[in-house]
C-alpha cells in the first residue's frame, strides 16, 4: 500500500527536517519524496489529522510475551499487535517464560515465531541458566542466534562474583548487560514504595535504597571489570544521582525509566487498585518530577513501556498477594507524553528512537527521501483512551482502562507493512 502523511510536523532531532511540517510520500515501502505539499495519486492512502507529527519508529527496551509457557496471558501475536497499535516498531523481550530465554533454542524460537512481522521483535537472553542467577547461561551461543543483549529481567543477580563474571565475559563478546537493581534483602516483601502512602495504607514498603544500594555495586563492578550496563527501570532520585556520577566518570553505563513512573506517584494507590502494583514501584512526587528533569537533561536515556501481562487470577487479589506489573505497550507513548507535555516531546521521542537503537546496536533510522520507511505517526492533541475494543493483549491489568491520556499514536509504517489506529 502507498501511504501520504499529510501535513505532519517532524519530531526527529539532528534530522534536517526536524520540526517542519511536510507531506511524505511512500511507496512500496519507501520514502519517495518529501515536501511541502504533495498531491495524492488514485489509490494512495492519506494520513491526516489535527497536530499531526511524524518521527522515527520507536523502540521498547522493556516487555515480556509469556510466549512460551504462559500463553494465556499474552502471546507473541498479540504483544506485536499491542507494539503496533502503542507506535513501537520495534519491541525487546525479555525473559518471562518456560522454558526460560538461556540457550540458542530459545532465542530462535522467538525470531523464527517473530519473523516477517510489522513489528521488530528483538530477544534478550539470560545472563544466567533459567535466570536464577546461579551458573552463566551460553551468552556467546545466544548473541550468535540473534539476542540482543542479555538480562534476568526482575531478578536481580544476588551474587557479586557472578554479576562481575558475566559484565567480563559480555566484555569479551561485545555485548549488553541489562540489570535490574533491586536488592532483595532490603525490598522483601514489599509491596509500595516506603514513605507516608506506604504507612497509610498499612503496606510494607519498598526503599529507595534497594534500588540505590544495588545500582551502586553494579556500577562500581562496571568500573572494576569493565563492559556495558544498561539498567532498565530506575525509579529514585538516588538513582539518578548515582547514574549521572557514572557517566561523567566515563563508564558505560546507560539507563530506561517505565512510562508510568514519569506520570504517576505512589498516591495513586489510595483505592489499593493493584494495577498500580509495580515494580520498580510508584515512588513520591519528588521522586517523579526528578524523573521528568532527568529525562530532559539526557541523564535517562530511553524510555519503556515495561509491558508485564497477567491473567485476572494474578491480580484480582489482596494487594499484598498480587503480582506486580500491568500491560503498557498501548499506553506507554500517552503516559509519558502527559508527564512532560509538548516542552519535553524532543527528549522523549529522542528516548524513544535514537537512544534505544544506539544502546541496542540497531541501525540508524533517517526521515529522507530514498531511505526504508521506518515511521511513527501520532498526534499531540488527539487522546487515548484503553477499552475493551481497543485493547489487543489477552490480560487487562492496566489501571488506565477507560481512562482518557494525552495525546494518540496514528499508526506505523515499517517498511512495506502499516498499522493505523484509524
Amino acid at each position: 500500500m502507498n501511504i501520504l502523511i499529510r501535513q505532519a510536523r517532524v519530531v526527529a532531532p539532528h534530522n534536517t527536517n526536524n520540526r517542519k511540517v511536510v507531506d511524505i510520500l511512500i511507496e512500496g515501502g519507501a520514502i519517495t519524496s518529501i515536501k511541502k505539499n504533495i498531491t495524492a495519486k488514485a489509490g494512495v492512502r492519506v494520513i491526516e489529522g489535527r497536530d499531526l507529527c511524524v518521527s522515527a519508529g520507536w523502540v521498547d527496551m522493556q516487555a515480556i510475551s509469556c510466549d512460551p509457557g504462559f500463553e494465556h496471558r499474552e502471546t507473541l501475536d498479540t504483544l506485536v499487535k499491542c507494539a503496533a497499535a502503542g507506535g513501537f516498531t520495534a519491541v525487546c523481550i525479555h525473559n518471562h517464560n518456560q522454558p526460560a530465554l538461556h540457550n540458542k533454542t530459545q532465542i530462535e524460537y522467538i525470531i523464527n515465531k517473530t519473523g516477517n512481522r510489522i513489528v521488530d521483535v528483538y530477544p534478550l537472553g539470560t545472563i544466567t541458566v533459567g535466570g536464577k542467577g546461579e551458573d552463566l547461561a551460553e551468552m556467546y551461543d545466544m548473541q550468535q542466534s540473534g539476542a540482543v543483549g542479555f538480562s534476568d529481567y526482575k531478578h536481580p543477580i544476588k551474587d557479586a562474583g557472578m554479576m562481575l563474571r558475566a559484565l567480563q565475559y559480555s566484555d569479551n563478546i561485545g555485548a549488553l548487560i541489562v540489570a535490574h537493581a533491586n536488592d532483595q534483602y532490603l525490598s522483601r516483601g514489599g509491596q509500595v514504595n516506603e514513605g507516608e502512602t506506604a504507612t497509610t495504607l498499612g503496606l510494607k514498603g519498598i526503599p529507595a535504597i534497594a534500588e540505590e544500594l544495588m545500582l551502586q555495586r553494579n556500577i562500581t563492578l562496571l568500573e572494576y571489570g569493565g563492559g556495558r550496563l544498561h539498567v532498565p527501570t530506575i525509579s529514585t532520585r538516588g538513582s539518578i544521582e548515582l547514574v549521572k556520577k557514572a557517566k561523567s566518570a566515563g563508564l558505560a553505563v546507560t539507563c530506561g525509566v517505565a512510562a508510568a513512573n514519569l506520570l504517576l506517584d505512589d498516591s495513586s494507590l489510595g483505592d489499593f487498585d493493584t494495577n498500580f502494583k509495580l515494580d520498580p514501584p510508584l515512588r513520591s512526587k519528588k521522586d517523579v518530577l526528578a524523573l521528568r528533569n532527568a529525562l530532559n537533561n539526557g541523564t535517562i536515556d530511553v524510555v519503556v513501556s515495561d509491558h508485564a501481562p497477567y491473567d485476572t487470577e494474578s491480580k484480582e487479589l489482596e494487594f499484598d498477594l498480587a503480582d506486580f506489573g500491568m500491560i503498557s505497550l498501548q499506553t506507554a507513548f500517552s503516559c509519558a507524553f502527559q508527564a512532560v507535555q509538548k516542552d519535553g516531546l524532543d527528549n522523549l521521542i529522542t528516548a524513544l528512537t535514537s537512544r534505544p537503537r544506539e544502546i541496542l546496536s540497531l541501525p540508524a533510522v533517517s526521515i529522507a527521501e530514498g531511505e526504508t520507511a521506518n515511521l511513527t505517526i501520532f498526534s499531540t492533541s488527539e487522546k487515548t483512551k484503553l477499552t475493551d475494543k481497543t485493547n489487543e493483549s489477552l490480560s487487562r491489568n492496566s489501571p488506565f482502562y477507560d481512562k482518557v491520556l494525552d495525546g494518540k499514536v496514528i499508526g506505523i509504517v515499517n517498511g512495506a507493512k502499516s498499522f493505523f489506529n484509524v
